[in-house]
């Protein structure tokens, strides 16, 4: 069975956009997009041969459809597509969600399509990062069938990513995973940057730039236990509690959110040896009114 080559964009974003340029370079046609009135303006700036029309025609014109659209509006998108007749046999219909389930894709499935997942472990702050930052990533592919993951793995492979297998059913706590590795960093950096400010430090950011520097290169040449510091995995409850009683009268939105991470790092430092069951337990029993 020859390669599917045409490719319709539905949700012309970022991701979307940075997907349809790349899939080009790697041999496809991106034939269709469709979107709102910034989805017009980068498919005219990116992708100028593309047809921008309703999703439904979109999708009639291509072989492999692209939902690229945010998560909460993947099975609605799907459902109404279909309601059009907009889906076929052998036709693939994929979505970029690191978290919505192939269920969503079920009115394409029960038209014949294959369904499957791609998304890219990677941020698209822009359309330009996109394109630049997503060839060499690993991209998740999740599908229900071996020529699902088959086609799913060939468009990772064309926009220069390193496709692996997901299953389906693991795509929550996948996705938990990348919100931690990625959102939650810059919001605790952005907490760190508050709390400096509190303190009365100028330019806090370029003060703390150094330190976090370390601490990010630290983990993943030494693995997070062993990048691991602090009076948490110390087991100093007397450091954490008097820096809880602070946050509580300075800053009391941040003390929580210092509590749970305090007892993570512990919890850490126990399972590598660093931290005794007995200095553990009487971080836990400290905690216990934060946490």
């Amino acid at each position: 069975m020859p390669r599917p080559t045409t490719v319709a964009i539905i949700g012309a974003g970022r991701v979307g956009t940075a997907l349809g340029v790349l899939l080009e370079r790697g041999g496809y046609h991106v034939v269709a997009a469709s979107g709102r009135r910034p989805s017009y303006e980068r498919i005219q700036r990116y992708l100028p041969f593309a047809k921008f029309v309703q999703p439904a025609e979109a999708s009639k014109m291509a072989e492999v459809v692209i939902l690229a659209v945010p998560d909460d509006l993947v099975a609605q998108g799907c459902a109404a597509m279909a309601s059009e007749e907009a889906f076929r046999e052998e036709q693939i219909v994929g979505h970029t969600s690191g978290s919505v389930s192939l269920e969503a894709l079920d009115p394409a499935a029960e038209a014949g399509a294959t369904v499957l997942s791609i998304h890219p472990l990677q941020t698209f702050p822009d359309v330009d990062a996109g394109i630049e930052r997503l060839p060499g990533s690993p991209i998740a592919v999740s599908a229900r069938t071996e020529q699902g993951f088959a086609a799913g793995e060939g468009l990772a492979q064309a926009v220069g990513g390193q496709p692996f297998r997901l299953p389906d059913e693991a795509k929550t706590l996948y996705h938990a995973a990348a919100v931690f590795c990625s959102n939650y960093l810059v919001v605790v950096e952005a907490v760190a940057e508050e709390l400096l400010g509190l303190a009365g430090v100028d330019e806090p950011l370029e003060k703390m730039a150094p330190l976090a520097r370390a601490a990010f290169e630290a983990a993943f040449e030494k693995g997070p236990t062993g990048a691991l510091t602090g009076p948490a995995a110390r087991g100093d409850v007397g450091t954490v509690v008097r820096t809880l009683d602070a946050l509580t009268y300075r800053a009391p939105q941040t003390a929580a959110a210092y509590g749970v991470l305090a007892l993570e790092a512990a919890r850490l430092a126990a399972r590598a040896g660093g931290l005794s069951p007995e200095g553990l337990a009487r971080l836990e029993e400290a905690l216990s009114k934060w946490t």
